[in-house]
């Protein structure tokens, strides 16, 4: 290796290090927003909170290792601009393409380490993350219930005056509101002294036991005027236990953007396999319920003999004219009944066909993002490349403002071109590949023109053939005006 692949492998590494590791620690700090009412309140220890953010961090690399890639190029390039270096390299006959030669070699290493991360990695940390959210009540249930508030554990709301005990398990001055069905009221509270919380790390069910305690009951009665007087139960008790399901605790929330879904937790060949199962299933119930429908309207297979038979039969133009009144009344309520029910029937299964579909195509949006990563850090490398060569500013300003601008725009149309893909309005290839389809024109016309040392517009461009229209524009209307 040369001294000058040897100096801008150095320094593209060195600046590349230090973004990146900015980038991940602000997006960490994002991710610690975002997830702030898990972690406060509840008594978390350090190694929790640690197991928490390692969990979290894969999934933001996808995020930050292409604006890394893309900052890193402008600056780098932009430096070595702004300092003549680049000059000194073409005046000894050094072009843009030998310069980039070594750093090339390094984006396609780094490419295949993204695509591997991206297919086993972030999986397997995405798997532990979600597992890791929905076991935290079990692992320590007292994380479950903050002192001083009402906590929404399963089906009650628990507030307890204080925690004690080595993992806060023992409980002072208890309060539970049961939820109803009925509209929302609270028809059940109960009030204890003190509390035992009571768990296994194999079970959803979190035992509570209360001792020395009162509950309190409504009842509803039957008349209407009685229950203005609002009668209620109450009974006093020595030791009650309450078994809480914690299954929905710390449940995945699907709308929120940063949880994907359980195609995250997939690498290739599971997502082939699981694509070609949904596929399957899909056509076989599109093939059940046309067969269903088929029969449930009258739609039946005759044979050709007696087809040719029904053929012979007369049939008169109005059906209805050879029964009676009564009978026509009873064949029209039963066909508009049938017809309401079918109708029903294939708005309900278009539904649940149309969740499947959707299904699918989030699948194959998850398999085209590990090879999206991959190529958008040589995207952004021969767009960062060439557009710092051509501004020749480096340092944390400008570079900054480009490098935002153009990820945002890549960033905008990867989320438009998913949720487009996923709700049917394009292909998923389409959906998952369009920014990088948008932005590589940008990236091929950066490289030349930084390579032919044209600026970034080229306002002769622009301007010359106005003002070629303007000139022979005055020279046919400027002597008609002289003549007259």
């Amino acid at each position: 290796m040369k001294i000058l692949d040897k100096y801008l492998l150095k320094t593209f590494l060195l600046t590349f290090t230090t973004v990146f590791v900015i980038l991940f620690f602000i997006f960490i700090l994002q991710t610690v927003w975002l997830f702030i009412s898990e972690l406060a309140g509840k008594d978390l220890d350090l190694i929790l909170v640690v197991k928490f953010l390692l969990f979290s961090m894969p999934r933001i690399i996808p995020l930050v290792l292409p604006l890394s890639v893309l900052l890193a190029s402008i600056m780098t390039f932009g430096n070595l601009a702004e300092n003549y270096e680049f000059a000194a390299m073409k005046s000894s006959g050094i072009s843009l393409q030998r310069a980039m030669r070594v750093l090339i070699i390094f984006i396609f290493v780094l490419s295949i380490v993204a695509f591997w991360f991206a297919n086993n990695v972030i999986p397997y940390a995405e798997y532990k993350f979600v597992n890791f959210r929905k076991n935290i009540a079990q692992a320590k249930p007292a994380m479950a219930i903050a002192e001083g508030q009402f906590n929404d554990v399963g089906t009650y709301n628990i507030k307890v005056n204080k925690k004690s005990g080595e993992n806060g398990n023992h409980l002072t001055g208890v309060t539970i509101h049961e939820k109803a069905n009925n509209m929302g009221e609270n028809k059940t509270v109960i009030k204890a002294k003190t509390g035992e919380l009571v768990s296994n790390e194999k079970s959803s069910i979190l035992k509570l036991v209360l001792n020395d305690g009162y509950y309190y009951q409504d009842v509803t009665p039957k008349k209407y005027e009685d229950r203005a007087k609002m009668p209620f139960i109450k009974g006093k008790f020595k030791t009650q236990i309450i078994n809480i399901d914690l299954s929905e605790l710390n449940k995945v929330d699907d709308s929120k953007e940063s949880i994907a879904g359980t195609n995250a937790m997939l690498n290739v060949n599971e997502l082939r396999y699981t694509l070609d199962s949904l596929s399957k299933n899909l056509d076989n119930e599109i093939v059940s319920f046309s067969e269903n429908i088929n029969q449930r309207v009258g739609i039946k297979k005759f044979p050709q003999n007696s087809q040719k038979d029904i053929k012979k039969k007369p049939i008169p133009n109005d059906v209805l004219s050879i029964y009676s009144n009564k009978d026509k009344v009873d064949i029209l309520k039963m066909a508009g009944s049938n017809i309401t029910s079918n109708i029903y029937s294939i708005e309900t299964t278009q539904k649940d066909l149309k969740d499947k579909e959707r299904e699918i195509n989030k699948h194959y949006n998850a398999l085209y993002e590990k090879f999206v990563i991959a190529f958008a850090c040589f995207l952004m490398f021969f767009i960062g490349a060439p557009l710092g060569a051509i501004i020749r500013k480096g340092g944390l300003g400008l570079p900054i403002v480009f490098a935002v601008l153009i990820f945002i725009t890549f960033h905008f149309i990867n989320t438009f071109g998913k949720r487009l893909s996923q709700e049917g309005g394009m292909t998923p290839f389409m959906g998952s590949w369009m920014s990088s389809f948008i932005l590589s024109p940008l990236a091929i016309l950066l490289t030349y023109r930084a390579t032919n040392d044209n600026g970034l517009i080229n306002f002769d461009a622009i301007t010359t053939p106005i003002s070629q229209l303007i000139q022979k524009i005055s020279e046919r209307f400027l002597p008609a005006q002289k003549q007259k």
